[in-house]
């Protein structure tokens, strides 16, 4: 896996009129993961798309070192192709590894346009993506909503496996996310 490091000095996130945090720094590197804990409309989303370079600061400074991947609740694939052939869009696409998809519980589901999966199917599908991608950064913005029991433990071991191969993970979530010596940040205490 290429070298991998995030670090975030004072970030600021305004939207509109409102300030949503300020003061807020991190600092991951290899095999590192981090938890962005707080209410809803607090700026996780916000922050995960900042580190990810699709919203700009309103202050601070971003630095990044190694290739970026982002799950967030638009699973990227095109709602009327079979998920087989919109993971092969992307993986043409990204020039990454094979899909993971029988770890996934995805292989009989290839045939199936995207539109029909469940929300849990579209999550895993979108997790069998950002697999492929091969990127050492991962962003994972509430990637346990509206998955089972089983399906929550498999992304928690895919994502533990992620950082022991050293690569670094952010996690915005409402829910617990078992990962040893995860760190994390609680956004209310950069909330103006």
């Amino acid at each position: 896996m290429q070298a991998c490091r995030l670090v975030a000095r004072d970030l600021a996130c305004r939207r509109g009129d409102r300030l949503l945090f300020r003061g807020l720094s991190l600092a991951l590197g290899p095999g590192e993961a981090l938890q962005l804990v707080g209410a809803n409309g607090i700026g996780k989303s916000s922050l995960l798309r900042m580190l990810g370079g699709l919203l700009r600061p309103y202050a601070g400074s971003i630095a990044c070192e190694g290739a970026v991947a982002l799950v967030d609740e638009r699973p990227a694939l095109d709602p009327d192709l079979p998920l087989g052939a919109a993971l092969a869009f992307w993986r043409q696409l990204d020039g990454g590894n094979a899909t993971p998809i029988g770890e996934l519980g995805l292989d009989s589901l290839l045939d199936v346009p995207v539109r029909y999966l469940s929300t849990g199917q579209k999550k895993r599908a979108a997790l069998a993506r950002l697999i492929a991608q091969d990127a050492p950064v991962w962003l994972l913005d509430e990637p346990l909503n509206g998955l089972d029991t089983d399906a929550v433990r498999l992304v928690e071991v895919i994502t533990a496996r992620h950082c022991e191969a050293g690569g670094l993970c952010v996690i915005a979530s409402h829910q617990p996310f078992a990962l040893a010596e995860m760190r994390s940040i609680a956004l209310a205490e950069h909330a103006e």
